[in-house]
Order: C-alpha cells, then sequence, then structure tokens
C-alpha cells in the first residue's frame, strides 16, 4: 500500500478510526460508505480495504475497542476494599467521567448496536455483560449487607447506567451546574435508587 512520508500502517488505521467514529455519529452507520471514511483522511479509497476488509469490520472494531477499553480503565482504578456505599459512589464518578470524554463512542455504541451482524452482536453483548456486572456486584454486596433496599437488583443496574450514559447526549462545559456538581446529583439520584439513606 502506498503511504505518505512518515506514516504507518498503525497511524492509517487510526485516522481510519477516528474518521469513521466522526461520521457515523453524524450521519448513521447505514449512510456512510467506506470511500467516504477513505476520503475523510486522504487515503486512497482502495487501500482503506487493506486496514478493514468490510464497514462492518471497521463498525466492530470500533465498538470493540470502546468496550475493551472501558473494562481495562475500570480495573485500573477498582477499589476492592471499599464498602457498597463508598464502591457505587467510586463506580458512578468513574462511568460519568470516563463517557463524557467519549460521548460519540457512547452514541454509535448503543444507537448503532443494531447494525452488527450477529456474531458481531454476541461479541460486543457479552463485553458489555461483563462491564454490567460491575455495577451489579455492588448492588448485591449492598442488597446483603443492608447498605441498600433494592426492589430488582437487575432492573437496576440497567437503569443506573442507561441514566449515567444519558448525560453524553446534554452535558455541555458552559452549563448553568458544573461536572463537578451535576456530579453530586447523579449521586444523590444513584442513592435514591438503590434505597440507600443519605447522611444528614
Amino acid at each position: 500500500m502506498a503511504r505518505r512520508a512518515g506514516s504507518t500502517g498503525a497511524e492509517t488505521a487510526e485516522k481510519l478510526r477516528k474518521a469513521a467514529l466522526e461520521l457515523f455519529a453524524r450521519s448513521g452507520y447505514a449512510a456512510v460508505s467506506m470511500r467516504a471514511i477513505a476520503a475523510e483522511t486522504g487515503v486512497q479509497a482502495g487501500a482503506i480495504y487493506n486496514h478493514f476488509p468490510t464497514k462492518q469490520d471497521l463498525l466492530n472494531d470500533l465498538m470493540r475497542v470502546h468496550m475493551d477499553t472501558l473494562l481495562a480503565a475500570w480495573e485500573e482504578t477498582e477499589q476492592p476494599e471499599l464498602s457498597p456505599p463508598a464502591a457505587l459512589e467510586h463506580f458512578v464518578r468513574f462511568h460519568i467521567r470516563y463517557h463524557l470524554d467519549r460521548s460519540r463512542e457512547v452514541f454509535i455504541s448503543y444507537m448503532e448496536l443494531r447494525s452488527l451482524e450477529d456474531e458481531n452482536f454476541s461479541a460486543i453483548e457479552r463485553l458489555r455483560r461483563t462491564y454490567e456486572r460491575v455495577p451489579r456486584a455492588i448492588l448485591d454486596r449492598g442488597a446483603a449487607d443492608g447498605s441498600f433496599d433494592i426492589l430488582d437488583p437487575q432492573i437496576t443496574t440497567m437503569a443506573i447506567i442507561a441514566m449515567l450514559n444519558g448525560m453524553t447526549t446534554w452535558y455541555r462545559e458552559t452549563g448553568r451546574l458544573s461536572l463537578d456538581e451535576i456530579e453530586a446529583v447523579y449521586i444523590r439520584l444513584v442513592k435514591r435508587l438503590v434505597g440507600q439513606k443519605e447522611e444528614d
């Protein structure tokens, strides 16, 4: 494959990923062609197939990398010794901060999940379930030791994740409240969801 001076295959692949991420988020997976992705990066149209044989491969790569990096980031920041209430607050803060920096990835991972072929869908779903087990385990521990009063642990887990993800669609740095203030509100809302008594 012809390359510009100083470029590498890895750099080209990363440029293609970033272009696809932007175009998929802006126009939707179905409306974006491989030619458009190549044009966005200045890569020759035929050369893109050396990195991603199909558009499906590119979408699957974006979603898999997103989930892999999310799980790795959580593994680095996890503090197993925390009590259930402290662990839940830690998870909320982590989830908000991590996902706000990756709003396009979050948007695509939910809106374009339906565009994955069956095998790819199953693989991404397994990674998603792995992450969902993180707050679920915290909720189970809190329910067991009396820290939380939860109606249904699985539904509550999904409600918490959905609520936190929603912030990526509306948060603006120039908004009425600072990120710290919004984060504090979300923590209080999550505490109410799990039936945790708030400190006076």
